[in-house]
């Protein structure tokens, strides 16, 4: 099972997991455009798309949702408060017949994917995240969230690919240009993961099964590259067969088997 971001940051997230000529999107935050050429700068077709899942609200993970109702044929995974909150912040309509429901700590099989969204601590009406498997191979995306609850901790055990967001540098942030206002927000208990944060997860998660993981949704104004990923090192010294790779906004980063 392959995966690839092809955005992630504040200006649009969107994901891509393949298997065997199928593709699954995780988010809508990337025109339809651009979903298809980072699609094939990795060599992957935009016609091997089944679906997409949802995390939650927020403009960065839906905004081209409305472009690929009119545009595409896919159905659209998320739970049922998400797509309430998506209606009426948005004032479109998801038709049933293009909505998957989902439901947090409940698998669904999708083609012949299993998905388990799971909840988690952020400020969003229902945000989620995903463990996918297929054919014994497991990965979980897990970004949005304010800290590590015991839920996300369960639900990235023993995952061969993780991709964990590692949004921001606290020092960077403290210092930076950001208001008190949005400095309280993203430190919050609801708000983003810091280096640390993602460290003190690798550091003490089940990585018996790990190979990759992916740090997703860093800040471009609070974090650097080669911050969290020498934290993230130190944190999985005790897993030396994990390879590293850095999510970007503006490029796919492809991370294969």
């Amino acid at each position: 099972m392959d995966y690839a971001s092809l955005a992630s940051g504040s200006k649009g997230n969107c994901h891509a997991i393949h298997h065997h000529g199928t593709v699954l999107l995780i988010d809508a935050g990337l025109s339809l455009r651009q979903v298809e050429r980072r699609l094939n700068l990795i060599g992957w077709d935009i016609g091997w798309v089944q679906g997409i899942a949802i995390t939650h609200e927020h403009n960065d993970h839906i905004s081209a949702l409305p472009v690929l109702l009119r545009n595409t044929a896919w159905v659209f995974l998320l739970t049922e408060q998400t797509k309430k909150a998506i209606e009426s912040k948005t004032r479109i309509v998801i038709p049933d017949h293009r909505w998957v429901p989902l439901k947090s700590g409940s698998s669904l099989s999708f083609g012949s994917w299993t998905i388990q969204p799971f909840s988690l601590p952020h400020d969003a009406v229902d945000p989620v995240a995903f463990r996918v498997e297929r054919e014994g191979q497991s990965l979980a995306i897990i970004t949005d969230l304010g800290h590590i609850s015991e839920t996300v901790r369960q639900s990235c055990a023993g995952v061969e690919t993780l991709v964990i967001e590692s949004n921001y540098d606290e020092q960077m942030l403290i210092e930076g240009p950001y208001t008190p206002e949005l400095k309280a927000r993203i430190l919050s208990r609801v708000g983003h993961l810091s280096n640390e944060d993602t460290a003190g997860l690798l550091s003490s998660m089940d990585t018996s099964r790990l190979n990759r993981v992916v740090l997703a949704h860093l800040s471009e104004e609070n974090n650097h590259a080669e911050l969290a990923r020498s934290s993230a090192m130190l944190a999985l010294q005790h897993a030396p067969r994990a390879r590293i790779f850095i999510a970007d906004q503006h490029h796919p980063v492809l991370s294969s088997t």
